[in-house]
């Protein structure tokens, strides 16, 4: 007998396999990278910053009228390493009997002969023109300005510790320049530095 096999056998085909996209992996490295690259880098600008300025609080009323209780001042670290010191610079530095940050201007610079007389400031003999102050000296004293040191008084003249109670100011303690008001928003501005002429 014959057979006839039909022309066309169909093979079995495989059943249709639903396919769901792959989920997407968390990339756990990738994320532990941006965080430690955020870390540094907030770190390296705060130190970069700090490094470069700082950020003190004026208290007190020594520096009455030109800076008052309560103030915030930016100060420039690298102002002299940079430049020079001048008399009617503005100063931040370390106190010498304290550990304490304290804010006075310069007036007497080495080599000068800093003097207190009738109320009046005198640099080698030049009585200074100073406008900042808020009342005139009701001390008097004669102070020669070695290598190495200031000789820094506060603007409120008569309620100041500074170099005419407890002598000169070293270089070292110096933190640097205050050159800027940033709170509160009324005093908002740059710090002005008088150069101190002398009087006519």
């Amino acid at each position: 007998m014959e057979v006839i096999q039909p022309e066309n056998t169909l093979e079995p085909q495989p059943e249709p396999t639903t396919q769901t996209p792959p989920q997407e992996t968390i990339k756990w490295g990738q994320i532990l990278l941006d965080v430690v690259e955020t870390v540094v880098l907030a770190l390296v600008l705060f130190f970069g910053i700090n490094a470069v300025s700082a950020r003190v609080r004026v208290d007190g009323f020594s520096m009455n009228p030109t800076l008052l209780d309560g103030e915030f001042v930016l100060v420039n670290r690298l102002a002299y390493r940079v430049g020079d010191m001048e008399r009617g610079d503005i100063i931040v530095f370390r106190s010498i009997s304290s550990n304490m940050d304290l804010i006075k201007r310069i007036v007497g610079l080495p080599g000068d002969e800093v003097t207190v007389y009738n109320g009046q400031v005198a640099v080698n003999g030049q009585p200074l023109a100073e406008p900042y102050i808020a009342e005139a000296p009701n001390y008097q004293g004669q102070w020669r300005v070695p290598e190495g040191y200031l000789f820094v008084l506060g603007d409120n003249r008569n309620d100041s510790s500074d170099s005419h109670q407890w002598g000169l100011l070293p270089f070292d303690n110096i933190i640097g320049k205050a050159i800027f008001i940033y709170w509160p928003l009324p005093k908002w501005g740059i710090i002005q530095h008088y150069e101190l002429l002398t009087s006519t």
